[in-house]
């Protein structure tokens, strides 16, 4: 039996974005951009995936630049990656704000290993979008920032939900990071029928950022939602 690991992999060899966007906008796919960012994707879920359980879907809006716009692991910057997986990358050395509460949130929850075990992360759009904003100078944007670029993306989030819906995912209840992430995934979910139920969570980077000296109430919260294996306080 294929096991989880090898499909997911799978999918991200195979990911290419076919389709239009609007003036300003890119797409950077780091499975060709970087031959080691494939390398360590595949170490990532060989160590961490290598089995056959259903997961529960984490989703989140689309990859960061920094983030799994290098390394190819959602919410995973190059930091994290080696000192926590323990997987080095020689090619790139990133931070990324959002995978510092993811982490911290995993540790609280009880660890990469089980995390991981019941729980998979990804993106509608699984590939980084990067805005023009002046010469020289992109930024990381989401695929919901200009209604143009949502409806010309759309169509490939669908089509990428249901692959990952594939790997073997639980569809009962899926965990929505961002609120105006959790409006536009109810929109794709009324029009494809994918999720029985949404639960919302702030984004880590919202909280990161604008909420940092509350950080531990959002991180019981998260773990409060997702169901814990921690030991109790």
């Amino acid at each position: 039996m294929i096991t989880f690991a090898e499909k997911v992999i799978q999918f991200n060899s195979r990911l290419r974005y076919p389709g239009q966007l609007p003036g300003g906008f890119q797409v950077m796919n780091p499975y060709l951009d970087n031959p080691e960012t494939m390398q360590v994707m595949r170490q990532f879920y060989h160590k961490y995936y290598k089995d056959t359980h259903r997961r529960k879907f984490i989703i989140g809006i689309n990859p960061s630049r920094h983030g799994a716009g290098v390394t190819g692991v959602p919410f995973t910057d190059t930091k994290r990656l080696e000192k926590v997986c323990g997987i080095k990358m020689q090619s790139a050395y990133t931070h990324e704000v959002s995978s510092v509460f993811v982490y911290d949130m995993i540790a609280a929850w009880g660890g990469v290993r089980d995390f991981y075990k019941k729980f998979y992360i990804n993106s509608p759009f699984p590939l980084a979008i990067i805005r023009h904003v002046k010469e020289g100078s992109w930024l990381n944007a989401n695929y919901y920032d200009d209604p143009e670029l949502f409806e010309q993306v759309k169509p490939f989030m669908i089509a990428s939900l249901k692959k990952h819906i594939s790997l073997g995912l639980d569809t009962s209840e899926v965990f929505i990071l961002g609120k105006k992430n959790a409006m536009f995934i109810n929109r794709l979910n009324s029009t494809a029928g994918l999720f029985d139920r949404a639960t919302v969570l702030e984004h880590p980077r919202y909280i990161e950022q604008y909420r940092s000296r509350e950080k531990q109430f959002y991180i019981d919260k998260y773990i409060q939602a997702l169901g814990s294996t921690a030991i109790p306080k």
